[in-house]
């Protein structure tokens, strides 16, 4: 088959409606309909782009799409090997929003949305308590916690920002006040 902009996007709007689960199922789709039914790149190419998709932030599905697309016919069939990959996805997002914005109206699925709202509450607590139990194990975790607690809740502190320090100030901690088991001194 030829690898024109119409060909890629069909190639890859054919994979993007079989995708369902991570990155990992993206593989034998491309391998059946890009290496042995189209013969467009080969196995080893495949492995390389799947490497590359996973080593950049975003979807491993559209990132390895628009390199394999690129590798086809550039920037065109990037565009078309990601539009291909996507628009599955995005049609069907959009088909459930309008499906559940008619749902939500009725008065049973509002009872069951605020029946699962209160069983993801407990689940949230049940996950804090077991992270509270290994993480907040001294005053100073607890003095980290509070600091945190304040700076997030009471003024709007970045949560990456409040990270950071917190991994700074645990680093600090660790290398003033305590031996860590196996370090040499220098």
């Amino acid at each position: 088959m030829e690898k024109t902009f119409w060909n890629i996007y069909k190639t890859f709007f054919k994979v993007g409606t079989l995708l369902l689960g991570g990155g990992y199922v993206i593989l034998p789709l491309l391998q059946c309909e890009l290496v042995e039914k189209k013969g467009w790149i080969n196995s080893e190419e495949l492995c390389e782009y799947y490497a590359l998709g996973q080593s950049v932030p975003g979807i491993i599905a559209a990132n390895m799409s628009i390199f394999v697309g690129h590798k086809l016919l550039g920037q065109k069939g990037a565009f078309a090997a990601a539009t291909g990959i996507v628009t599955p996805a995005f049609a069907a997002i959009v088909l459930v929003a309008k499906v559940l914005e008619e749902l939500i109206k009725l008065q049973f699925i509002k009872s069951i949305f605020w029946g699962v709202g209160i069983g993801v509450v407990i689940l949230v607590l049940l996950a804090v308590k077991e992270m509270w139990s290994k993480s907040i194990v001294d005053k100073f975790s607890m003095a980290i916690f509070l600091s945190a607690f304040i700076l997030s809740a009471f003024l709007n502190v970045s949560p990456a920002l409040i990270i950071i320090a917190s991994a700074v100030a645990g680093i600090i901690y660790r290398v003033k006040f305590q031996k860590i088991k196996g370090d040499s001194e220098c």
